[in-house]
């Protein structure tokens, strides 16, 4: 089986690098930097669950190279799905699919508009990690976890084929899911949550959950994620808020999320697919969203500065 993993960031190197450790035919697309540096020194993953270094690396521009692929993990930020879909149609083959990682919910609909909706399946992860450099990644936290499943439910032999894939993985989780949209929704009311207001305050995750104010917020924005999510059908359950609240409390004290650390480097950020996302598909079935609204509002000038579509001193 060939794997695809498109693009080679903290979460598409982790995963991807931990499936071609455990002997699985994995192959990454990549560019710039990244590329020259899996070509030339092959990966590094610096990890609590103990490090890995691949060398050498199968990576190339060009998607047309590793065709046909089986599997296709797509490992770029949200904001970057719509022009991926369109540049990963050179490696599909007749069977090929495709499982979004990303944070947020909107991913999968965004591939379907473009490759079909036969060829997505619904998609998560969970793990703390950035890239140190090209090539070299440090994960630090949360137990690394990936799941995924077809989007209008159920099981199916392709999610088992990819879960089999995982089995010999060190440090990896590995779920083909029944009802992947709840646990992408259960992830996406932690994600957006503590992003937003973890770029608001420049404040970790340590901080966010033991001071009275900030965790008051946080549980409000999770409340917000949850009537959006039920307005639109998806059944999380009604302890979802309490038990992301124990897993908040249960992450490293330093731990940072990777919009949070965008927002504050002046990078372009996933801010449109995070609090932005609650915001618009809150509009769409008439649920307000006051703590969503203020947080993408505050953050919005900052995210068009790092697009370069504004300009003030700071």
């Amino acid at each position: 089986m060939r794997i695809c993993v498109f693009g080679a960031g903290a979460v598409g190197a982790y995963f991807g690098g931990r499936l071609a450790q455990a002997g699985q035919n994995v192959a990454f697309i990549a560019r710039g930097e990244t590329l020259q540096a899996l070509r030339a020194r092959g990966l590094e993953v610096a990890s609590t669950e103990g490090h890995l270094t691949l060398h050498p690396v199968h990576a190339s521009d060009n998607p047309a190279d590793l065709a046909p692929a089986d599997i296709i993990l797509l490992a770029v930020k949200a904001w970057q799905v719509p022009d991926a879909a369109r540049a990963i149609a050179p490696a599909l083959g007749p069977d090929t699919f495709v499982v979004p990682l990303q944070n947020g919910v909107e991913a999968p609909a965004q591939l379907a508009a473009v490759l079909g909706a036969d060829r997505v399946l619904g998609g998560l992860c969970r793990i703390i990690a950035w890239v140190e450099s090209p090539g070299v990644v440090r994960h630090e936290g949360a137990e690394p976890y990936i799941g995924f499943g077809e989007l209008a439910g159920g099981l199916s032999s392709r999610a088992a084929r990819l879960q089999e894939a995982f089995i010999g993985c060190r440090g990896v989780t590995a779920e083909a899911l029944e009802d992947v949209r709840v646990e992408m929704w259960r992830k996406f009311l932690f994600i957006s949550s503590v992003s937003g207001l973890g770029a608001v305050t420049r404040a970790p995750i340590g901080v966010l959950r033991s001071r009275l104010e900030t965790r008051e917020l946080l549980e409000r924005a999770m409340r917000e994620v949850l009537a959006v999510a039920r307005a639109h059908g998806v059944g999380l359950p009604d302890d979802a808020v309490k038990e992301t609240l124990a897993f908040t409390d249960s992450l490293p004290v330093e731990g940072t999320t990777s919009m949070q650390r965008d927002i504050i480097a002046g990078r372009p950020s996933e801010l449109e697919s995070q609090s932005g996302a609650v915001v618009r598909l809150g509009k769409e079935e008439g649920v307000e969203t006051p703590v969503h609204d203020f947080v993408y509002r505050t953050l919005r000038p900052l995210e068009l500065v790092a697009r370069g579509d504004l300009t003030f001193g700071r």
